[in-house]
């Protein structure tokens, strides 16, 4: 039975995003010269505010289905949440207006920065699906993106937009995901062999950031993907737990990840990084969920099957049955792979502010200038 979500909340009115064109340059400039922060958001569907919709694609999005989005925008945004997912909290803590997608009309290039997040997206190139923007696509955009500011900007006041704004990225579950279902019986040495071949195109991908004039990265690693519901519900073995061959090699990437940006902010003049270790914080939730307030850790608020974890908003189709709880916000995962807006609310607070335990060396509060 589908019941209808609680509205919570109203979406705060958009303050100045103005596409930069010649009669906004102006107003670009006179904000960058206030120190106007800016945010630029790479990754996959935990920060897709919507790209995908605008894809050419045989299969719409179910994300733009309702229940998605009902608890804040009150309509289907694109986000695989009830509400707002974890990038639009930082915009807001950083007094920015919520960012819209890349490819939304008109709407491209804007003052408070750009969200290039892509569901399903991956790192590596070769095994992304379509209908997707992969790493090396969002890469291009943002490319794109530099060229248009020089144009309008000059070069000088462009880079210091760049030098000041924080690039914020989640990215290489999806290309986890992918290796554990196409070869489910892979060997340790190749699983190792992977990782270090993700790990190192992101590295890339942030050495030519850093080329074009970034200097702020902040990082959420690869959460416990053997807990995510719709891991669950495929493996049926592994009972009320979860699978451990997922999360060990998100385990894995996230040392190399660590790895990787302490040597780049060793090699790399004015390189500062945030990493948040959004493994052990989902886990948290997942594993404890009354101590975060929620009273649902494992199954998915929205959807069907085992742990509601398929179908929510009827699927790709959009004829799949499907049941939602009355309250989202007790629950930790509102789909089969995406975590609710109170979730992503606390996640976001980490990241922005949390503890050496979770969020190191700096937090994004610190990238930002605000401590």
């Amino acid at each position: 039975m589908v019941i209808t979500l609680e509205i919570m909340a109203s979406p705060r009115s958009v303050l100045c995003a103005i596409l930069i064109t010649l009669s906004t340059v102006s107003c670009y400039a006179a904000r960058t010269n206030n120190n106007r922060k800016t945010l630029f958001v790479f990754g996959d569907s935990l920060f897709d505010p919507g790209n995908n919709q605008y894809l050419k694609s045989s299969n719409r999005e179910a994300s733009t289905k309702w229940p998605y989005g009902e608890t804040y925008f009150n309509h289907p945004t694109g986000r695989f949440s009830d509400g707002r997912i974890v990038p639009d909290f930082i915009a807001q803590f950083a007094n920015l207006t919520i960012l819209p997608p890349y490819l939304q009309h008109g709407a491209r290039q804007f003052i408070d920065g750009v969200n290039f997040a892509s569901a399903g997206a991956r790192v590596l190139a070769h095994n992304d699906l379509k209908g997707v923007i992969n790493l090396p696509t969002q890469l291009g955009y943002f490319k794109t993106l530099v060229k248009s500011l020089e144009q309008k900007l000059g070069d000088q006041k462009t880079q210091r937009v760049l030098n000041s704004a924080v690039y914020l990225f989640s990215m290489g579950g999806n290309d986890y995901f992918g290796l554990r279902n196409q070869n489910p019986n892979v060997t340790r040495s190749y699983k190792t062999q992977y990782a270090k071949m993700v790990v190192g195109n992101l590295t890339n991908t942030l050495k030519e950031v850093y080329i074009l004039g970034g200097r702020k990265i902040a990082f959420q690693n690869v959460g416990p993907l053997g807990c995510v519901p719709s891991v669950r519900a495929r493996n049926a073995q592994v009972g009320g737990g979860c699978d451990e061959v997922a999360s060990a090699m998100a385990r894995q990437h996230n040392r190399f990840l660590s790895v990787a940006l302490k040597k780049l902010n060793s090699t790399l003049p004015g390189f500062y990084y945030s990493i948040f270790d959004y493994y052990n914080a989902l886990l948290g939730k997942i594993n404890n969920p009354s101590k975060y307030e929620f009273k649902e850790g494992h199954a998915a608020c929205c959807g069907n099957g085992a742990y509601r974890a398929f179908g929510c908003g009827g699927g790709f189709s959009g004829k799949e049955k499907f049941e939602v709880c009355h309250n989202p916000a007790e629950y930790v995962w509102f789909d089969g792979a995406h975590t609710t807006e109170k979730a992503n609310r606390q996640l976001a607070e980490l990241i922005w502010n949390g503890p050496p335990m979770f969020t190191g060396p700096y937090t994004v509060k610190q990238l930002f200038g605000y401590a």
